[in-house]
């Protein structure tokens, strides 16, 4: 992580205390608008008020990640509170307070958060216990360095005399704080509370049910809208019956848009009985008859039709002409839908001066400044309620439920919480592109990789998301895993075509880049290895020898899962390495077929994410990654035929069950690295594994996903 300059500034809190602001330079991903990066910004708000409690603004978002209480064990650590004295509340709207650092902007995603809090949220508590200890001094008349803080009070050695932070809040607020540069942050061997297993703090609330997402919120006065959106994406409302919705109990009127309508009433199951009965016709437009095949065969024409160079390195036209033998494949990825279990929802109500939101999402000021769009309220007269998020794998970095939300609430006098059924949230959704990726290596006599060809075409999700972060033909994130893959090519090149599907909505997937970039080069490094006749171990690891980190963590996952090749019995075995998101990671995945059906018996991780804050959530993360690769890998899968998503709900668009999860066994290598990101690795490094476990199983080479769909198409 590229080290910025922390600035902090203190304050009397709002009744007594002290308030602490922490402020960072802008981002490396500022919109080409902002001024420039001499502007300092805050980005956290610390509070620690006369009964000794540390409040704390909570910048990112909780969706199961642990940030709500990693980022507090760093602000403990430092500080020197017991983790228990820290309350969290919900940050508001403000990207000058709450930005993250790593992104421009108020946001929380591309596995980020603790890779951008690491350094100032550690500072921050370490320049807070110098100031109450130096209150502390200044009022018994000592030198500071004769005390110490200590679990929320400052301890005077000599005489043993203390205070409580509390106590010394007010008096701390009101000194000048220390030079950033002179602050001397913890030492590893220090440490109470990083590195430490630890229990989340949010846990208890989501056991006893009285955590609050975004689909719980309950208002006085508020309605229910049930919602039908147009089934083909940039189809039309055409017209509609409103008489017989109108009839059922409880509902209190319909509302049209341009592309779909809403049933408001008491509640959800009167106003989804009456969207049924709206007798709904739909103008399909454009996109009527668009298969999936139509748009495949739309990405090959680009494809071929030219493309931006990435990279160029090593004279590759060169080495391809001097190869022994030369080996194409070609990559298909599917548009993946997000399915999260708390489905999309909204909760708005519109005055003539105001406009309210409540909702969980990943990009809140984004959220405020859309439904001031909306309204053509100012920004001021806006506020959003951030919740706890049931589930985000980048879907709640997008707008357009709260902009849909907003656009029905003008027309209800009341606050109207706007639901999205599963089958709206399916079929509705902003997919993960769908990608084509052409695939070439050159081989030496020994099957050794001489020249290596990756031209991947696809939707730029950052293009559209961030813009300026789109030059010269491409953006990094769509090609993060493909640009520089952990291997040492001496000859490499990697070029991209960007392909927008018509009116299909594109979005970030838990990785975009490394999720479908990863899965090619592993999946191609394989098929290079058997075509070699070589161990896949072993041939990785004779291309990873200037990459001792990634060496590292594969040579480890091989070891826990002992390796002796490609085949356990009749359960194949399958590896991948990356680097993605600041991460090294590699899996070793067992896999066989039962009853007609893949199934994962067991997965392997090894990673060195740099420094660990809790272990037990850098666990969890790569559990839920795997599962969640799992199903992407296996079954998931987007169709259209005559304009329509084919898929509807989990009956079709599958994920793994409980009964189907495999055993999991993460090893952690200890580092003192700056952090990695741990939100999405896992899923990227899954998929190939698994996939080469398949061949390994049954000889079939997947290079078209799902893998269920593909083994079912190779035994027809």
């Amino acid at each position: 992580m590229t080290e910025r300059r922390l600035f902090l500034k203190a304050m009397a809190a709002v009744g007594g205390g002290l308030m602490l602001q922490i402020a960072i330079p802008a981002a490396r991903a500022r919109d080409a608008s902002t001024t420039s990066s001499s502007v300092f910004e805050p980005n956290a708000v610390v509070r620690i008020t006369a009964d000794g409690k540390v409040h704390m603004a909570m910048p990112y978002v909780e969706m199961g990640q642990g940030t709500y209480t990693s980022i507090p064990m760093l602000i403990a650590e430092e500080l020197e509170v017991d983790l228990k004295d820290v309350a969290l509340e919900h940050a508001g709207a403000d990207d000058k307070r709450y930005m993250n650092p790593a992104l421009g902007f108020q946001v929380t995603g591309g596995s980020t958060t603790m890779r951008a809090a690491w350094m100032p949220m550690r500072q921050a508590g370490a320049a807070a216990r110098l100031l109450l200890i130096q209150a502390a001094a200044q009022q018994w008349q000592v030198d500071p360095a004769t005390c110490r803080a200590e679990h929320g009070t400052v301890i005077h050695a000599p005489s043993g005399r203390k205070l409580g932070y509390g106590a010394l809040a007010d008096a701390a607020a009101t000194l000048p704080l220390p030079d950033v540069k002179t602050i001397v942050l913890k030492q590893p061997k220090d440490f109470r509370l990083i590195g430490k297993v630890t229990r989340r703090l949010d846990t208890p609330d989501k056991l006893n049910g009285s955590a609050e997402y975004g689909i719980d919120v309950q208002l006085p006065g508020m309605k229910v809208a049930a919602l039908a959106i147009s089934p083909v994406f940039g189809g039309r409302l055409a017209g509609l019956d409103e008489a017989a919705a109108l009839k059922v109990p409880g509902v209190h009127q319909v509302v049209r848009l341009d592309d779909g309508a809403a049933v408001i009433a008491d509640n959800y199951g009167a106003a989804h009985k009456a969207l049924l009965l709206l007798d709904l016709r739909w103008d399909d437009g454009p996109n009527a008859k668009l298969s999936s095949a139509d748009i495949v065969a739309d990405m090959v024409r680009a494809a071929d039709a030219g493309s931006a160079q990435v990279r160029s390195d090593g004279n590759p036209e060169q080495a391809f002409a001097g190869a022994a033998r030369v080996i194409d494949a070609t990559y298909e990825l599917p548009f993946l839908a997000h399915a999260p279990m708390e489905p999309m929802n909204c909760t708005v109500h519109v005055t003539p001066d105001s406009c309210e939101v409540w909702t969980g999402t990943q990009v809140i000021t984004r959220a405020r400044a859309v439904a001031a769009k909306v309204t053509g309220l100012p920004l001021e007269k806006v506020s959003v309620h951030n919740f706890l998020l049931g589930g985000g794998f980048g879907r709640r970095l997008e707008i357009d439920g709260v902009e849909r939300a907003v656009r029905i609430a003008r027309e209800v006098p009341h606050p109207v919480k706007v639901i999205w059924s599963r089958e709206d949230d399916i079929q509705h959704d902003m997919y993960r592109p769908y990608f084509y990726d052409q695939m070439r290596a050159g081989l030496d006599a020994q099957g050794d990789v001489v020249a290596w060809s990756h031209h991947t075409t696809g939707s730029s999700v950052l293009g559209r998301f961030l813009p300026p972060a789109f030059n010269n033909g491409w953006d990094p994130e769509t090609v993060d895993g493909a640009e520089k893959p952990p291997y040492d090519f001496k000859a490499i090149q990697v070029n991209y075509t960007r392909h927008e599907p018509p009116h299909i909505p594109t979005a970030f997937w838990r990785g975009v880049g490394p999720s479908h970039n990863v899965f090619v080069v592993e999946s191609f490094i394989d098929e290079l290895a058997a075509s070699a006749k070589a161990d896949p171990l072993a041939y990785r690891l004779a291309l990873l020898k200037q990459n001792p980190r990634a060496e590292q963590v594969l040579k480890l996952a091989a070891q826990k899962a002992g390796w002796k090749g490609s085949h356990a019995g009749k359960t194949g075995r399958g590896l991948s390495v990356q680097f993605a998101f600041g991460t090294y990671m590699a899996m070793v995945v067992d896999a066989h077929i039962q009853d007609g059906e893949v199934r994962v018996s067991r997965v392997v991780c090894a990673l060195d994410c740099g420094v660990v804050v809790n272990p037990d959530t850098v666990k969890a993360q790569v559990e839920g990654a795997v599962i969640f690769g799992i199903s992407g890998a296996l079954y998931g899968d987007v169709t259209f035929k005559d304009g329509r998503v084919e898929q509807t709900n989990f009956h079709d668009y599958r994920v793994l069950r409980m009964h189907e999860t495999p055993v999991i066994d993460t090893y952690i290598v200890s580092s003192n690295e700056a952090p990695g990101g741990m939100g999405e690795p896992g899923t990227s490094a899954l998929m190939p594994a698994l996939a080469n476990a398949v061949y390994a199983a049954t000889g079939t080479r997947v290079r078209k996903l799902p893998i269920a769909k593909a083994l079912a198409a190779a035994t027809t």
